[in-house]
């Protein structure tokens, strides 16, 4: 007889088609491989969130047991990691060594939002400092540190703009205006309140409020957001690194 999952299909006998749950769970973890898991539990993350996100849920999502999940992750915790490992393996670190440090620190900000953009789950995950070990991680970190040691920032300076860069693009995607999941009606209702509050102030106490009423409460050009969040990043730290340079060059005595 044939038998059909959701990965294959497969002639049995029917003493296989008479097989209980253990015998079922053997085939399942034989077919399901662990990249095919954290794929999955990634989508669902990004659609539930990831307090919603369960083994139980998951391996429902992907027709099997739960047994066959726990074949490849043994809690939820380890699936999350999981998780953390394939988003930072999204950022790409391949930079161009012969483009300026600020173009290759540009690019590595832009490539981690692009990520953080992607998955609605990705900067809450990667708020917590243990999802931040794994290999692909620390390869985008190492990265990092070369383009601003090469900069000529010394390992301290260094250290905390790296840093800073990560918060910058987790900031920036958790204040994206209009990020919330409402309806286009339920959004821009919202909107126009705000709008009301900022231009009915009284215009002698709070005239910029009231003249940026509109832009103040707009949510329309993400992207706006974006760029201008990473141009201020890259503006700071190339100011620094000019500051740097001149205390290097004009010691105090």
């Amino acid at each position: 007889m044939m038998t059909c999952t959701p990965y294959s299909c497969q002639v049995t006998s029917p003493r296989q088609a008479r097989s209980g749950p253990a015998d079922r769970s053997e085939g399942e973890r034989a077919r399901l491989t662990r990249d095919a898991v954290v794929g999955r539990a990634l989508r669902l993350a990004d659609a539930v969130g990831l307090e919603a996100l369960t083994i139980r849920k998951l391996a429902a999502e992907l027709g099997v047991t739960p047994m066959a999940l726990y074949w490849h992750f043994r809690s939820k915790d380890e699936l999350l990691d999981g998780l953390a490992e394939r988003i930072w393996s999204e950022i790409d670190t391949d930079v161009d060594v012969t483009a300026p440090w600020p173009a290759r620190l540009r690019g590595l900000l832009e490539s981690l939002l692009r990520v953080l953009r992607a998955h609605p789950a990705a900067a809450q995950l990667l708020l917590q400092p243990e999802k931040r070990q794994n290999e692909s991680a620390l390869r985008a970190t190492e990265v990092t540190l070369e383009v601003l040691r090469g900069a000529g920032f010394d390992p301290v300076y260094a250290s905390e703009i790296a840093r800073s860069a990560l918060w910058t693009g987790i900031m920036l995607v958790m204040s994206e205006p209009g990020i919330e999941s409402l309806s286009p009606e339920e959004r821009a209702e919202i909107q126009r309140k705000k709008q009301v509050v900022f231009a009915t102030l009284p215009v002698a106490r709070y005239p910029r409020l009231v003249e940026c009423a509109v832009p103040m409460t707009s949510c329309d050009d993400p992207d706006f957001h974006y760029e201008l969040g990473v141009s201020v990043f890259i503006a700071g730290v190339e100011a620094i690194a000019a500051a740097v340079s001149r205390q290097a060059a004009c010691p105090r005595r």
